[in-house]
């Protein structure tokens, strides 16, 4: 029976190529979109066995519906990836607390309720794989982004803990923390802006979504079974570790 694999925020960019590299690796996948309906169904066209899901995860009961839709559909979840997640971009002196809120609320809070909610189908089964989306501003910085950075930061240090928490069910969390992808925003900064990024990027060239959806792929493999409460960097070098 094929695995099943929950990806947040899976209508483009670093959540549909994990949503196409589980898919390759035999995954059914459980594609989850907040307002991108459209771009869900056409990926889910792409993907077979794959179903849609929609729901504003900065609503506590929307995530609930969101494990219990994807259980009676279709069946259950053995992976489950956090990686919706957005950026409100501040300096310090002038962020709004309400701001912080919605971040914390999406950012964190979500990541918090889908774990613990899929950990609880995860540890009926003996099994399991939870992968959250941390970034590299988490153990960084990045002017601008204090808020973002914190909550990026909080992560690291919620999936440590669960990771203890969670292994004794035969439940691995893991981190992974991506440097500057290739996505839509970072395409439309200013070409100056995209040169003093790759200035800071010893390999000269910024990941592809392709590059972390890999990592999540050899994280929740059989190939990472000993790999747990850790971050798997991919940024090129800017952050060796």
């Amino acid at each position: 029976m094929k695995k099943i694999a929950l990806v947040t925020g899976s209508s483009r960019g670093i959540g549909a190529a994990c949503a196409r590299k589980f898919t390759e690796c035999g995954y059914r996948v459980a594609i989850h979109c907040g307002n991108s309906r459209a771009q869900a169904e056409a990926l889910q066209a792409e993907l077979p066995e794959s179903h849609v899901f929609q729901a504003d995860l900065s609503d506590p009961a929307a995530c609930e519906n969101l494990i219990k839709e994807v259980k009676e559909v279709m069946g259950g979840i053995d992976v489950l990836v956090n990686n919706a997640g957005m950026s409100i971009d501040q300096v310090i002196t002038f962020a709004k607390p309400e701001d912080f809120d919605r971040l914390l609320s999406v950012n964190v809070r979500s990541v918090f309720l889908l774990t613990k909610l899929a950990s609880k189908l995860m540890i009926r089964k003996k099994s399991g794989v939870i992968l959250n989306l941390s970034s590299v501003v988490g153990y960084q910085g990045n002017a601008g982004q204090s808020m973002y950075a914190a909550t990026k930061s909080a992560i690291t240090g919620f999936t440590k803990s669960v990771a203890q928490d969670l292994a004794p069910f035969g439940i691995r969390c893991n981190c992974i923390a991506p440097g500057f992808i290739e996505t839509d925003m970072t395409m439309a900064l200013d070409p100056k802006v995209q040169e003093s990024i790759l200035a800071r990027i010893p390999m000269k060239r910024l990941g592809t979504p392709q590059d972390i959806a890999n990592a999540a792929a050899f994280l929740a493999s059989d190939d990472a079974a000993y790999i747990t409460g850790t971050s798997l960097h991919v940024n090129g070098g800017m952050y060796p570790t």
